[in-house]
């Protein structure tokens, strides 16, 4: 099967990250599609935001359920537990990090895009601004991309066009390419809450890259928490 070079499938969860590669895939490909993961996460406005993005944006979208990680446990984002700022001494690692969530995840991307004649995949994992999480580096980006291929004998790329921007960059990226505004609609807060609690790990890091970039963030102007004429 030769895939369609004009195509691309974007991983897609409603947050910062996605929404800024779906901006990148539109900019790069004449189709675009996003899959979304319904996981078993604590917090469903994430798929909320995702749906609203992908309408805003003009492109399907198709929710994939996975939930097998909230019955393995062991994590803040499917489980019970608070959201810690710290590492874990046993794994040297936040308790939001979920094994294994994004090789699933993009292997689930990788087979639905097979069926639709799709080889290009594009995810937001990212090395610079992040916490650590063994699966957002680029070598396990490679690893995985060699093992789908040879798996699927189709030519899968993974592109993570994020992977060595700060979250700055990330924020310059999305408003260059005209799309900004989709901002307004995502949703990144570790603790489920809207407005953004604006204390977790993963708040603090948007409002760090916002306050760097020298840009309001959209969510905010729009839920009343920053005054846009400033």
């Amino acid at each position: 099967m030769q895939p369609d070079p004009t195509a691309a499938v974007v991983l897609f969860s409603g947050g910062q990250d996605s929404t800024t590669c779906l901006a990148w895939a539109q900019a790069r490909y004449a189709r675009v599609e996003t899959i979304t993961i319904d996981y078993g996460q604590r917090h469903r406005i994430e798929l909320a935001a995702a749906a609203a993005i992908a309408v805003r944006a003009g492109v399907p979208q198709r929710v994939i359920p996975c939930d097998s990680f909230r019955a393995l446990g062991g994590n803040s984002l499917t489980g019970d537990e608070a959201v810690e700022g710290g590492v874990r001494a046993a794994t040297q690692l936040p308790n939001t990090f979920v094994p294994g969530r994004n090789l699933i995840f993009l292997t689930l991307a990788a087979a639905y895009a097979y069926q639709r004649g799709i080889s290009e995949i594009v995810t937001g994992v990212c090395q610079t601004d992040y916490s650590g999480y063994p699966d957002c580096r680029a070598s396990t980006m490679t690893a995985l991309q060699a093992s789908l291929r040879a798996g699927m004998e189709f030519p899968v790329t993974i592109h993570t066009p994020l992977m060595h921007l700060t979250k700055a960059q990330t924020v310059h990226l999305i408003r260059d390419l005209g799309q900004l505004e989709l901002l307004a609609w995502t949703h990144t807060c570790y603790n489920g809450q809207v407005p953004p609690c604006g204390t977790c790990p993963a708040c603090e890091l948007r409002a760090k890259g916002f306050r760097e970039a020298g840009v309001m963030d959209p969510l905010l102007v729009r839920l009343g928490a920053l005054d846009p004429r400033r």
